[in-house]
């Protein structure tokens, strides 16, 4: 409670005592008692309830959030030429009274829903009927409070602000195209609304802290449209997701082929060489054996040897012959002498 307020408050103690002294000095004076010290009592009551009703209507407090247009019947035009600022003031009471106007930061909403404003319909450069959301934040500037009465009193909003954002905004929206306004455009056109409403407002004493584009909705019918689109975009997406799967696949199925056929021909030349370098030696050996042979023919007769009959154990080799001859079976008990003399 400020100064102006508590004085207020006894200025309204002091003149209910002064009513009740009154009725208690009618009631004394009724039953013919004496009422000399009740009535001074009562006279003296009824001057500082005077002095306080004059103090607490001439003394001002205003807050460090507000400023005070004073009205009077005393200067030219009805209203002093200078605001109250936050502190107390003195006025002439019940010649002048004080109008109080916040200068702390306000906002004002217009969206579905939000008391009786209702959000700005406006339409695109492509024809579309669109749904705009929006906050208009802003302060009084307390400089101004006095030309703010004057023009608009308190209707600053519904007569100032309300006309103004609503014909700024449907004038931004009408340069973009739908698809504009909701994602590539959007940032530039809120900066375009509140460039425009920003000196509109400061022209009229108030201050724009911020423009917030809450919301944009469409009718429902162009709503289906933009979800059935979604819709379609999202099978096209899907569907080019499994044809690129499917090449991948393919691909890969590819590449497993080329490397299963790569390894075949590395296997068929590695057996090839193989083979080649097996006949060539097998050809080194087979010609070591031939000179080992011509070298050493009684190795050629030792190997047929070897690969006769386990069961033959006598052979004849005929005179001056170096070959061994296929030989007659022959008991190991038969001997042939020989019949040269």
């Amino acid at each position: 409670m400020n100064i102006a307020e508590f004085i207020k408050a006894l200025a309204g103690f002091a003149w209910l005592a002064v009513v009740g002294l009154g009725i208690l000095a009618i009631a004394r004076a009724s039953r013919n008692q004496s009422a000399k010290g009740i009535t001074s009592l009562l006279i003296g009551m009824v001057v500082l309830a005077m002095v306080l009703t004059l103090v607490g209507a001439g003394l001002v407090f205003i807050e460090p959030t507000e400023a005070g247009v004073v009205i009077t019947i005393l200067g030219q035009g009805g209203l002093r030429p200078e605001p109250l600022t936050p502190g107390l003031h003195w006025i002439v009471p019940f010649v002048e009274r004080v109008e109080l106007y916040p200068t702390t930061t306000q906002t004002f909403t217009m969206a579905q829903g939000a008391g009786d404003e209702v959000n700005v319909e406006a339409r695109t450069s492509d024809g579309q009927r669109i749904f705009v959301d929006s906050s208009v934040i802003f302060k009084i500037d307390p400089s101004a409070v006095i030309a703010i009465h004057k023009t608009w009193q308190r209707r600053y909003e519904q007569d100032l602000i309300l006309p103004q954002t609503r014909g700024i905004i449907r004038d931004a929206v009408s340069q973009y195209r739908v698809d504009e306004v909701l994602s590539t455009k959007r940032f530039e056109m809120t900066s375009q609304i509140s460039e425009q409403l920003r000196q509109i407002m400061a022209e009229n004493g108030l201050t724009l802290v911020d423009f917030v584009l809450r919301d944009i909705t469409f009718t429902e019918e162009y709503a289906q449209s933009i979800e059935q689109k979604q819709i379609a975009e999202q099978q096209a997406l899907q569907a080019k997701f499994v044809v690129e799967q499917k090449k991948q696949e393919a691909e890969q199925a590819r590449q497993v082929a080329q490397g299963q056929a790569d390894a075949a021909v590395i296997a068929a030349k590695g057996a090839a060489e193989a083979q080649i370098i097996q006949a060539e030696a097998q050809a080194k050996a087979n010609e070591l054996i031939g000179q080992s042979l011509q070298e050493n023919p009684e190795i050629l007769q030792y190997q047929y040897i070897l690969k006769l009959a386990p069961g033959v154990q006598t052979i004849f080799i005929p005179s001056g012959n170096q070959f061994i001859l296929p030989l007659p079976n022959t008991s190991p008990s038969t001997f042939v002498p020989d019949a040269t003399p």
